[in-house]
């Protein structure tokens, strides 16, 4: 019998102490994506999957999906529009997508945005360059980053550098290393010279997986999920029959104008 082995699962550590605040990161995942922009943005939006934050005394910090290892806005879709991948980063799939933004409620981290400026928008953050992953190339902000304040590596090794860094320089950090343990896990590290929360990062999120406590809860009002579940298919159903309906107004437009021709 022959056996494949699984992919092991990557992700990215960033060091705040070898940040130079280049910009170099947000550019480059702009220009891996095709968006516009500068990469000088501040906030995430539907074209900026990833900011650096000027957090004052030459310190900068990267805001981007945290890719968690059980992530919270997969288990709150009912359509299944996201997905966790292998090889780490958490996917999404915007012809399943409804609309229901229940992601951008689950998300601890505040990340999903939306389409607001589109007719038919969809939900859109970091997809942690999952193209590139499967080709075997790098995560584009990685790959761009001078000073190595951002590298990919397997999940494994990169915690391993984190923990040695650490251990290697204790003056220089703080003692732990965001996203080990918060949620469950992420896939991606942090490692800060400064308490967490001096850097404006949300701490005392627990180390339990958010879909844990999410069917915990849910599993005791099994009727009102039930009852919700039948109303998302709705809305499911008709949000695809409008773009089914908007496809084929833009088709017959187009043989109108052929025929015009």
């Amino acid at each position: 019998m022959i056996t494949t082995a699984r992919p092991e699962s990557r992700a990215l550590l960033f060091d705040v102490t070898r940040c130079i605040g280049c910009g170099a990161c947000a550019q480059a995942c702009k220009e891996s994506h095709g968006f516009p922009g500068t990469g000088e943005e501040t906030e995430l939006d539907a074209t900026t999957y990833t900011v650096l934050l000027d957090k004052g005394d030459d310190r900068y910090l990267r805001r981007m999906c945290m890719h968690c290892v059980d992530p919270a806005c997969a288990s709150a879709c009912p359509v299944g529009a996201f997905t966790k991948t292998e090889l780490g980063p958490v996917t999404y799939d915007a012809s399943k997508c409804l609309g229901c933004r229940y992601c951008m409620v689950a998300c601890p981290f505040s990340i999903p945005r939306y389409e607001w400026s589109k007719a038919v928008p969809a939900v859109r953050k970091c997809d942690g360059c999952y193209e590139r992953q499967t080709r075997g190339l790098p995560n584009a902000c990685a790959e761009a980053c001078p000073a190595e304040a951002t590298i990919a590596g397997t999940r494994e090794e990169l915690l391993a550098e984190a923990h040695r860094r650490i251990a290697e320089n204790p003056e220089a950090y703080h003692p732990e290393v965001y996203g080990e343990k918060e949620v469950g896990g992420t896939s991606v590290f942090i490692l800060s010279p400064v308490p967490f929360e001096e850097l404006g990062m949300r701490i005392g999120l627990g180390s339990d997986p958010l879909p844990d406590l999410t069917w915990a809860s849910l599993s005791k009002i099994p009727g009102v999920v039930g009852v919700g579940s039948a109303a998302l298919f709705a809305v499911y159903w008709i949000t695809h029959r409008r773009q089914e309906v908007a496809a084929a107004e833009g088709l017959r437009n187009e043989e109108v104008d052929d025929v015009q021709r």
